[in-house]
């Protein structure tokens, strides 16, 4: 999978907004002002990182070599995804709405509803 593939799934969700963060040169997806995603290129590799629970970070990055604490983000809870290593797409796509939920639980009831 590429950066833009995965920036297309990322703003086919409800409420899905782009915007550039200037300091990285990264593309931030947001829902209701809430980062659920950040899409760039790590170490020269396509790269994403998503938001997620402190245990479930802990686990994946046990098992797979291509998800790794996020250099510029809280560790604890955000995780580097390479994109083009052998993670299968399906895993992608659950992170992704998994970071999505998250995001969404971090927002007031009124923006969620006018999704």
């Amino acid at each position: 999978m590429n950066n833009s593939a995965f920036l297309q799934y990322c703003m086919a969700k409800p409420g899905a907004e782009q915007s550039v963060q200037n300091r990285w040169r990264a593309n931030q997806v947001k829902v209701g002002g809430v980062m659920f995603a950040m899409v760039d290129h790590v170490e020269g590799r396509p790269a994403v990182a998503l938001k997620m629970s402190c245990e479930q970070a802990a686990q994946l990055r046990s098992e797979h070599k291509d998800i790794v604490p996020s250099p510029n983000l809280n560790k604890a809870h955000w995780s580097t995804i390479f994109l083009d290593g052998t993670l299968k797409d399906s895993l992608l796509y659950k992170l992704v709405d998994g970071s999505y939920s998250l995001a969404l639980n971090h927002i007031g009831e009124q923006t969620r509803q006018g999704l």
